[in-house]
């Protein structure tokens, strides 16, 4: 943890002097992280160390600390400045996690591209920065990375070059695949995944495919003139969808109530605080999939007061579940197996595959 705390404080430094085109005395940066002056000197010689050209230029007597010369002139002919890339290189986990494949390897291509404009040692020192940020993708699709890769570099060339592709897509709510002819507008990343927003001359509307459903795809050399999109992909859903939204009512009682008003599902979303800690949460949505998921989510603790179908909806689905589980519950239950009485198969598997001490 300390060690943690040190690179985070030296990453802060490093930041603030960059910013300070006049130079930053010690004694600020250390009231501003509230540590002993003598601790800044320790990081100012670790950044050195480290490679980082920091000189200290006097003014008036006090030695203003700033970056030297212009060790990153190769950055700077891209516009690109240094702390920037530092927040590049801090965020790479992140970034590797949100884009997912088939895009995390070109993540990958272009900060090392980036990072040769920087000094050997002080790439060393960044590299640590990675290891103090991780992030988890919450099911993140599966999908053939190689196929996708190429799939999306049609997909990619064709809106560019505004021509339509024929595909074949299999269609996850129908369960059937079927033959399109549509027009590609854009690639947006949500939910764990990639989807194409193209519009359907079948339909005469925008749809949304998931790139992992495509199964085949070819340009064709039909152009198409772009229709109109909305400026924020899937604007009027909670989830993936696109549709006219309607107005949404759904009480929270007070088990949930902090969490639910703790976070914004939709910018629509508005709460009043109603009797008992319990609020009421208002949303102008897509009346779609993904919004029946999150209210099952909150189980007992979420109630549709409109629109009145969409309650009937939910309770089909509460009653639904208590059946199965009703059902299950009924069965006998199997014979309780404890570990020092294995089962002859299991005992059998052990002894092929013996365990191995926890790393």
């Amino acid at each position: 943890m300390a060690r943690n705390t040190e690179l985070i404080r030296q990453w802060e430094i490093l930041r603030d002097i960059d910013a300070a085109r006049t130079g930053i005395p010690i004694a600020k940066l250390a009231a501003v992280r509230k540590v002993h002056p003598r601790t800044i000197r320790r990081d100012l010689a670790a950044l050195q160390q480290a490679g980082f050209p920091l000189i200290d230029d006097k003014s008036n007597g006090t030695p203003m600390w700033k970056l030297g010369g212009r060790p990153f002139q190769r950055l700077e002919e891209i516009g690109l400045g240094f702390t920037e890339l530092c927040a590049l290189y801090f965020g790479r986990t992140l970034l590797s996690v949100l884009s997912g494949p088939p895009l995390d390897e070109d993540i990958e291509r272009a900060l090392a591209k980036l990072e040769r404009a920087l000094p050997a040692a002080s790439r060393g020192f960044l590299d640590r920065l990675p290891q103090m940020v991780k992030a988890k993708a919450i099911g993140p699709r599966k999908q053939d990375e190689r196929k996708s890769r190429e799939v999306l570099g049609r997909i990619l060339d064709a809106s560019f070059a505004h021509r339509r592709v024929e595909m074949t897509y299999h269609s996850a709510s129908s369960r059937r695949t079927k033959d399109y002819l549509v027009e590609p507008l854009r690639v947006s990343y949500a939910d764990g995944g990639i989807y194409l927003s193209a519009w359907v001359p079948e339909y005469a509307e925008i749809r949304q495919f998931a790139l992992e459903r495509i199964r085949t795809l070819a340009v064709t050399q039909e152009q198409f003139e772009p229709h109109p999109l909305p400026p924020d992909p899937f604007a009027n859903s909670i989830g993936v969808f696109s549709g006219s939204p309607e107005v949404i009512d759904i009480e929270f009682d007070a088990t949930v109530a902090e969490y639910v008003a703790s976070r914004q599902w939709h910018r629509s979303q508005a709460i009043t605080p109603l009797d008992q800690g319990s609020i009421s949460v208002r949303l102008c949505v897509c009346n779609d999939l993904p919004l029946r998921t999150w209210i099952l989510g909150f189980g007992a603790a979420a109630r549709v007061v409109a629109p009145a179908e969409l309650a009937r909806e939910i309770a089909g689905e509460h009653r639904a579940a208590a059946e199965r589980y009703a059902t299950a519950l009924s069965k006998p239950k199997p014979a309780k197996m404890t570990l020092a009485e294995p089962r002859p198969e299991v005992q059998s598997r052990h002894r092929r595959w013996p365990s191995r001490p926890a790393s």
